[in-house]
């Protein structure tokens, strides 16, 4: 069953709860093409990383990603595909700006809130650390668990307003 119109899917949630998962899910169920940015980063540039958990390394090809992914998106729109994005959004201005991305390409916009207790998603992710899971794209460790951890802003009841309600 295809989605009724056109859109992206924003897949939020913090580290471990499933939001690879869930992107795919979405695809399978109902169409699109989803892009995942731990795929983008593992396969473009963590190779190439100079030091370990090099995070302002890492942000600026993030944003490099983004750019394209967020072109390639607005091109699958323009002829009929929606795309299911699972690019983190664990923070309100990330979310916010892909909202003024898809505004600004005439392209609705929902958002899909993962989250599950912190203890919970840290045995999912030393789970998929084993090669547990088929969502294994690098290793995440207990450091970048946690800094991840402080990053993560729940949308709140406003917020999820501002986003289309589901058409799937």
């Amino acid at each position: 069953m295809p989605i009724t119109s056109v859109c992206w899917i924003l897949v939020a949630g913090p580290t471990g709860a499933g939001k690879t998962t869930a992107a795919r899910a979405i695809a399978a169920r109902f169409g699109g093409v989803v892009f995942s940015i731990d795929e983008w980063m593992n396969n473009l540039f963590w190779i190439d990383c100079p030091q370990k958990n090099d995070l302002p390394w890492a942000l600026d090809r993030i944003a490099r990603c983004e750019a394209q992914i967020a072109a390639v998106a607005a091109q699958l729109a323009a002829t009929g595909v929606s795309a299911v994005l699972d690019l983190g959004f664990t923070q309100r201005e990330h979310r916010q700006a892909w909202l003024a991305r898809a505004k600004a390409a005439a392209v609705s916009v929902e958002l899909e809130v993962l989250d599950l207790p912190a203890d919970e998603r840290w045995k999912r992710v030393q789970d998929r650390n084993r090669g547990e899971s088929a969502t294994h794209s690098f290793e995440v460790t207990r450091e970048m668990f946690d800094m991840m951890e402080q990053r993560w802003e729940a949308p709140d009841a406003v917020e999820s307003a501002s986003f289309e309600t589901s058409a799937r």
